[in-house]
């Protein structure tokens, strides 16, 4: 047998359903999950006072991460033509045609039923409810609403972005208290300066896809300016956990040591000018908030 017909042969079906749930798990946006597992887990120790059980604790996580899950497919689906302008995003699976709308649709809505059955089985109906909530907003308000219609788009998505803190904590207690909101809003705070930093070496793929970015509508000027901002803001709130006594020295070192290095990142922005600074903007943004949620885990298990 010839290379060529061997290279001709037809995938394995098991190859092929291997290939087909690759592109069902791309469009969950993998690459993001672990940010929300991360946000959520130091609140299940702050809330309760100390750990719940491991198989609680599990399943409240999963049940954050379908839903985390749900609201990115169905963001895929409702942005599937805007994507496809987009080089960034044109390689996605309906862009490219590699799966169909429908089936994506479906898929989104299985994974919100699973995430927010498995909340309100193990951890009752707030926390349910919540994830209800944070889909939705995710896909009408920001998607489909502001996106494509507000330069601040960024700004009030982060409200989305910054659910799993809040889920997590109605699940231990029944309720949202100080550690789910401080723990949320460090991920509000962070969110527009992350955003607008790919926006500034993206303006081109925004603007072919119609998408108002702040560096488009008010120049890249003033979105540095909006960027410092929020980020001083971020300081604030990720200083408060220690400030209440929610967190411990281990925390505030870091919290400290993080700040001055995204905000170190973002004045050789202010002096640079250039897209590869932007760049190292956003990475540096990635960075530090996995960074900082480890910093709280390891003040909760060693503090």
């Amino acid at each position: 047998m010839s290379a060529a017909s061997v290279l001709r042969r037809p995938a394995h079906p098991i190859q092929r359903f291997a290939r087909r749930m690759g592109l069902y798990l791309e469009l969950t946006k993998p690459r993001i999950l672990p940010l929300v597992i991360f946000t959520a887990l130091p609140v299940l120790g702050m809330a309760h006072g100390g750990w719940p059980a491991l198989p609680f604790a599990l399943a409240v996580l999963f049940g954050i991460t379908l839903a985390a899950a749900a609201a990115n497919t169905l963001n895929m689906y409702v942005e599937r033509d805007r994507d496809a302008l987009m080089v960034r995003t044109q390689g996605r699976p309906l862009p490219t045609g590699a799966l169909a709308p429908r089936s994506a649709l479906i898929f989104g809505i299985v994974l919100a039923l699973l995430g927010t059955g498995i909340l309100w089985q193990v951890a009752g109906s707030a926390a349910a409810a919540l994830g209800v909530a944070s889909i939705l907003f995710y896909v009408f308000v920001y998607t489909i609403w502001l996106k494509p219609r507000s330069v601040y788009n960024a700004v009030i998505g982060g409200a989305a972005g910054a659910a799993a803190p809040l889920i997590a904590d109605a699940a231990v207690n029944g309720s949202v208290g100080p550690a789910g909101l401080l723990l949320s809003a460090i991920v509000f705070f962070w969110q527009p300066p992350h955003v607008w930093a790919i926006a500034l070496y993206r303006r081109g793929d925004y603007a072919a896809a119609g998408i108002p970015m702040m560096p488009a509508v008010v120049g890249p000027e003033r979105t540095l300016r909006r960027m410092l901002w929020y980020s001083l803001g971020l300081v604030v709130v990720t200083l408060l956990p220690a400030l209440l006594g929610l967190l411990g020295p281990i925390y505030a070192v870091a919290a400290v040591a993080l700040n001055g290095w995204f905000l170190w990142s973002q004045g050789r922005l202010l002096r640079e000018r250039t897209d590869q600074a932007a760049r190292r903007v956003f990475f540096v943004s990635l960075a530090f908030l996995m960074l900082l949620y480890l910093a709280m885990l390891a003040d909760l298990l060693l503090g």
